[in-house]
């Protein structure tokens, strides 16, 4: 059965970076959106023994325990998935 299609405007770079992951994942720009709708409409359930966690480690942090800089994590997270990558723990 076919469904009734609708044209939504989006500015060109998001177009871009939607036909992109959709090309990527071999499936169509509309499956791609409608699976990422369905996915944000889906509640997640945390354990409540993790959010106890982010809990007490924010509390550190408000308490002035020490952080990473964005850029180091976001140069960190760019190794994922190469051979120069290493755990957290190793840099």
């Amino acid at each position: 059965m076919a469904s009734k299609t609708h044209t939504i405007e989006i500015d060109a770079a998001t177009a871009v970076a939607l036909q992109g992951k959709a090309a990527a994942q071999g499936i169509t720009v509309s499956e791609l959106v409608a699976d990422m709708t369905a996915l944000a409409a889906t509640p997640v359930a945390v354990p409540i023994t993790e959010l106890a966690e982010l809990d007490r480690q924010w509390a550190l942090i408000k308490e002035g325990e020490g952080t990473v800089a964005h850029e180091d994590v976001a140069r960190w997270l760019q190794t994922w998935g190469t051979p120069a990558y290493k755990p957290w723990h190793d840099q």
